[in-house]
């Protein structure tokens, strides 16, 4: 950990891991503010399994975004420092319980901050199937890449990608995979938009700067470096019943009982 690193964390109010029980396992989760007085953020990954960039490996990572809000990081049960094998008995549902009891412990802590939740892609589903439920406790949302429905198969996925650089061939494959709903189809699918779109990472802007948050977390004072593998190769490599539960996944109904501030993004400026 470099001595800047260091500075921030060591001048910072809160910043700590603890373990906390999350539907029946103990998991660690990262707690990093300047002021103890300022607003709350959890912040809920994609993936489902990618705890990136806001990690429990993150600590003093970010002093722009902690000089002004508190993050509370969790590495998801089965990647990065919580790492563990996700079989198929895991449902959207074991998750959305983990995360419910995540905001009642960030909550007891800090009884009188106000509280928010950012998902991303996968954590932006986590993030509207807890406000639905734990409305009382949170005061607002705001997700990044929205999972609603229809996530891979439907006409905007399609459009997109016909209209793309992509070869000729996989394009005659991809007309013929829309007759045939898929858990293989939908992981091919998802492929293609992660190569020829910008579903992902918007390519036309201003890059991810990957390699630094890489080498944070490997300078993490938190990550062994089993934790720092377990962020790209983790327990969720043979799961398929998640991806099998978002391709059915509708959440309409679900939207239609929030009652606090959520907002959406497509894309991020960076």
């Amino acid at each position: 950990m470099n001595k800047a690193r260091k500075q921030i964390i060591e001048s910072s109010e809160i910043s700590e891991v603890r373990e906390v029980n999350l539907g029946g396992f103990t998991q660690k989760i990262m707690l990093d503010g300047k002021k103890k007085s300022n607003p709350v953020v959890i912040c809920l990954h994609g993936g489902p399994g990618s705890p990136i960039p806001f990690s429990v490996g993150s600590r003093g990572m970010f002093p722009e975004i902690t000089e002004k809000l508190t993050l509370v990081c969790w590495d998801q049960l089965g990647c990065g420092v919580n790492n563990r094998p996700i079989d198929d008995s895991f449902k959207i549902e074991s998750f959305v319980e983990m995360t419910r009891g995540l905001v009642k412990e960030t909550r007891k802590l800090f009884p009188d901050n106000k509280l928010y939740l950012f998902g991303m892609s996968w954590g932006s589903m986590l993030a509207a199937l807890t406000a639905a439920e734990e409305a009382p406790l949170i005061d607002g949302v705001v997700t990044y890449g929205q999972v609603l429905c229809d996530m891979t198969f439907n006409e905007e996925v399609y459009g997109a990608l016909e209209n793309s650089k992509m070869p000729a061939g996989k394009k005659k494959k991809l007309a013929e995979m829309k007759k045939t709903h898929s858990t293989q189809n939908a992981m091919e699918i998802m492929g293609y938009i992660r190569k020829y779109t910008e579903g992902y990472i918007c390519k036309s802007g201003k890059g991810l700067p990957v390699g630094v948050m890489l080498s944070g977390l490997l300078g993490s004072p938190d990550y062994r470096f089993k934790d720092f593998k377990a962020v790209m190769i983790n327990g969720y490599m043979k799961n398929r019943s998640l991806i099998k539960e978002l391709l059915e996944l509708d959440l309409h109904d679900t939207f239609s009982k929030i009652k606090i501030p959520y907002k959406l993004f497509r894309e991020i400026p960076i």
